[in-house]
């Protein structure tokens, strides 16, 4: 058979198979996988290295799908390049129990890089992944040993182009001359509902011009050498990452809904899909044929990226032979493991009535862990003197030809891919997505930091996360009213209930310098969740804990912050607190204590940990015949009645703030001592 003939069966070979699996599902998105599997092929075919049987090969490339909506491509894809994803797994597509889902899901599919679906946020994704492949070959590389030399290709769809995230994300790409970033845009000019004339008449490729990108064009999607040709061009542009507009034909094929928005949803239909098959000249049936010298095809060029990766292995050992210390380095970043003793310089705090804002604590903490986790990387938006969310000495992650004038990470570490300060600028949406892509990519601990109001900016890739089982990590400084003066545009009030709300994310408010202490420990060690730290830019008291409990109890959610004797009674109060409020709860319990009333104080950073605690520890903490409780947290009071009960109160805010210096918004909103004292009283009667 003539390579044009083999080639042209190949693609019929994807495009039907997804087709097949959309149609026997009756659910799915057709549409793309029709059109863009000429490109995906010539990509899969002769381009990306990659490894079958080892989808986490450290140096592999890795391929987004960023119009996840088009999952039946990339499945039929994975299926027949020998990824462990059977046949009968592209026959369940989209069933309950399947690994092949509506859009693809990371942890579930094998070979799959990214969660992706809402829009943009893969291509948001591979700005992170980039980023971790240009700073792992700074650190790493050496003359003669290219240990990192692995590029990110993405597919993404008009309307990933459209998203603000993806807009984001490319701006900041161009700016740190992403030359290892590839980005297929599926310019096929039909959304869901219609044209892309109704919606977008900009010049894309004009805006990706001006975000500095290489940009090429390719008129005809079925043009096989010119998509060649246009990969080519992209993989020797070094300097700054690349845009290919493929020109597509939605449905391509589809005699009636190709070339509209028909194709984009739903299913074909039975008719249709005959109707397209023999347009194409494929055979009506059986479904999900895949042709003997099609499959021969795939195994081979398949074979020739298992021979890239076995290279690859050979290159490491000699690697390891020379720089034993380096590649045990890498090699315990990529195998996710932490090193020894590696908390062990972490600082307690000592007692002090003044103490100090949260963020400043975590400041410090930060400092200590940089120098024994090369792996920790991340920055903030534009927002480091005010969340302290850097890296002493790490330097900046930026061009060597574009100095960052005046950044944090220039003292002592200068400006290189080398650095570990990523600078996201007013970009907190994409901060989190590429936050997100550097923990998909392995090998690091990313965090991204902002004020919490913001977080609302951050949702979409911080739930993506949680899904994912990233161990990404959020830092949210100014975390209440106590903020102050800026005002209640900046002051969160449900944020932290809203985030709450996000299954297996933690979400922890520390309530003094040595529980951030514990709370970043707990992040650094969670590497199959998120971790959301939520920070107070106000001094709060660190508490003494020769009176104290030791802050490990943050490890368990929730304890008891009192220092009991056996044997003690019965407390008749419970008072719960967090964050800043830790220390008005403890004052409080002062209070009545000193009027004869038994009174227990609880801190609660992490209320999801603690709910995953047996129940004997709970009721511990939270004696059931003990009803009369307050709980104390400068925020919503929504879901606090959980551990409050029904005969509990909640001492919270459930309107905006005000502008004024903070001890007077907290003061007039009643998060003071005198006022939770009053509230107790009035349950203890």
């Amino acid at each position: 058979m003539k390579s044009e003939e083999l080639d042209r069966l190949c693609i019929d070979t994807i495009r039907f198979l997804a087709v097949d699996a959309v149609e026997q599902a009756r659910s799915g998105h057709p549409g793309l996988p029709l059109g863009a599997a000429p490109m995906a092929y010539v990509l899969w075919s002769r381009f990306l290295r990659h490894d079958p049987r080892d989808p986490r090969w450290w140096d592999r490339d890795r391929f987004v799908l960023s119009a996840g909506h088009g999952s039946a491509l990339l499945y039929a894809l994975l299926h027949l390049y020998g990824y462990d994803l059977p046949l009968d797994e592209v026959r369940r597509f989209r069933q309950w129990g399947s690994r092949t889902p509506g859009h693809p899901e990371s942890h579930l599919t094998p070979g799959v890089e990214a969660s992706t679906g809402p829009l943009g946020q893969g291509i948001s994704n591979a700005v992170g992944m980039a980023i971790a492949q240009a700073h792992l070959a700074a650190r790493y590389n050496r003359p003669g040993h290219a240990i990192f030399d692995h590029r990110t290709f993405v597919l993404a769809s008009d309307g990933d182009v459209m998203e603000g995230v993806g807009a984001e994300a490319a701006s900041l790409a161009g700016h740190l001359r992403l030359g290892n970033l590839i980005v297929f845009y599926d310019d096929n000019q039909i959304t869901l509902s219609g044209t892309t004339s109704i919606t977008l008449t900009e010049d894309v490729l004009a805006r990706y011009r001006a975000y500095d990108w290489h940009v090429d064009r390719v008129a005809d999607g079925n043009d096989l050498g010119a998509i060649d040709g246009a990969l080519r061009a992209a993989i020797a542009e070094r300097e700054r990452p690349s845009l290919i507009a493929v020109r597509t034909v939605i449905g391509y094929g589809a005699p009636n809904k190709g070339g509209t928005f028909e194709a984009h949803g739903s299913p074909l239909g039975a008719d249709e899909t005959a109707r397209t098959k023999q347009h194409l000249g494929w055979p009506a049936s059986p479904p999900f044929l895949i042709p003997a010298e099609a499959a021969a095809a795939f195994r081979e060029q398949a074979g020739r990226g298992r021979a890239a990766a076995d290279a690859w292995r050979g290159a490491f050992d000699r690697y390891r032979r020379e720089m034993p210390d380096a590649a045990a380095e890498i090699a315990r970043r990529f195998e996710g493991r932490l090193p020894d003793q590696w908390a062990r310089d972490l600082p307690t705090f000592a007692a002090d009535a003044k103490g100090m804002a949260t963020r400043k604590a975590s400041e410090a903490v930060l400092q200590a862990l940089s120098p024994v986790l090369p792996e920790l990387i991340g920055g903030s938006a534009d927002l480091d003197p005010s969340t302290f969310s850097w890296l002493k000495k790490a330097g900046d992650f930026e061009p060597e030809a574009v100095p960052a004038a005046g950044a944090q990470g220039a003292v002592g570490g200068g400006w290189s891919y080398a650095g570990r300060n990523i600078h996201f600028g007013v970009r907190e949406h994409a901060m989190g997505a590429a936050v997100n892509g550097l923990a998909y990519h392995g090998g690091f601990i990313p965090f991204g930091a902002t004020f919490l109001a913001f977080s609302d900016y951050m949702r979409p890739p911080i739930r993506l996360a949680a899904l994912s089982h990233l161990g990404s990590i959020f830092v949210f400084t100014h975390d209440s009213i106590g903020l102050g003066e800026d005002g209640p545009t900046h002051q969160p009030i449900e944020q932290i209930a809203a985030l709450r709300a996000i299954p297996d994310l933690l979400v922890i408010r520390p309530g003094d310098a040595n529980e951030t202490r514990v709370a970043w420990q707990l992040a650094i060690e969670a590497r199959d969740r998120p971790t959301l730290l939520i920070l107070t830019r106000q001094a709060v008291p660190t508490l003494d804990r020769a009176r104290f409990a030791d802050a490990e109890g943050v490890r368990r959610g929730g304890y008891v912050l009192d220092r009991e004797p056996a044997g003690a009674p019965a407390p008749q109060l419970i008072l719960i607190g967090s964050g800043s409020e830790l220390a008005v709860a403890a004052a409080a319990a002062d209070k009545l204590r000193a009027a004869g009333a038994r009174v227990r104080v609880v801190s609660m950073p992490c209320g999801r940990l603690f709910e995953q605690q047996d129940r004997a520890y709970r009721d511990a903490v939270l004696p059931p015949a003990v009803t009369a409780r307050v709980a104390v947290e400068a925020g919503t009071s929504f879901g606090w009645d959980r551990f409050v009960g029904p005969g509990g109160a909640i001492v919270g805010i459930d309107h905006f703030g005000a502008s004024a210096p903070g001890e007077t918004v907290m003061r007039e909103f009643g998060f003071t001592p005198e006022h939770v004292v009053e509230i107790a009283r009035g349950l203890l009667g």
